[in-house]
């Protein structure tokens, strides 16, 4: 396991070096999405009213953000749950130009395949609290405020040292949840014929 301190927007070189199990850092300008944003332009047709190119980490979040003297203040960030948006998870990737991916949890088959053609990888938090990463963020703009609302706008944010962060997709198509399912399986039918139980066994269920 080796740990890097990645600056975005991010290049090939850069993420193709990760392996799951890695621990990054992030520093640079990223932008938030959530399902909203993904159905207004994936399934409504409409177009991202902001470019991509410079700004290729996209962070499955819906920031607390509050207006304090005209400025937008972070209050509370942590980022979400990524394979609820496997539905538009490989559009993100090839139309968005991403390079990274950041989520709780991982993402599905159709997603780490696009990843892997379009060099991008998926990383998770790593035991971090949420309201522990606001100093490491600065809002520097929202998009799409008054169509999809505060928590499903496009928010940018520029990234100070953000983590750390687990690869668990890298751009080799690994995916070290699958991983570590396989394993657990593994350990699961191990001690069941130790303790000579059925491996056919369901837990009792209480109504």
């Amino acid at each position: 396991m080796a740990e890097y301190h990645l600056t975005g927007p991010l290049t090939d070189a850069d993420v193709e070096k990760l392996n799951i199990g890695d621990m990054v850092y992030i520093s640079g300008e990223a932008f938030t999405c959530r399902s909203r944003l993904q159905k207004y332009i994936f399934d409504e047709k409409n177009v991202l009213p902001f470019s991509t190119a410079g700004r290729n980490i996209l962070i499955h979040n819906g920031p607390i953000v509050i207006k304090e003297n005209g400025q937008w203040r972070l209050v509370s960030f942590m980022p979400t749950s990524s394979i609820r948006f496997e539905k538009w998870g490989a559009q993100s990737v090839d139309q968005w130009d991403l390079k990274m991916i950041v989520g709780k949890t991982t993402m599905g088959k159709e997603t780490a395949q696009m990843m892997k053609e379009k060099k991008c990888v998926h990383v998770s938090p790593r035991s971090v609290s949420p309201n522990l990463w606001i100093d490491s963020i600065e809002v520097q703009d929202v998009y799409l405020y008054d169509e999809l609302g505060r928590i499903e706008a496009a928010w940018f944010f520029k990234l100070h040292e953000l983590g750390p962060f687990i690869v668990d997709i890298d751009t080799k198509g690994q995916n070290l949840f699958d991983r570590l399912d396989e394993q657990i399986s593994e350990n699961k039918d191990k001690a069941l014929q130790e303790l000579g139980i059925d491996p056919d066994f369901q837990f009792t269920k209480l109504y």
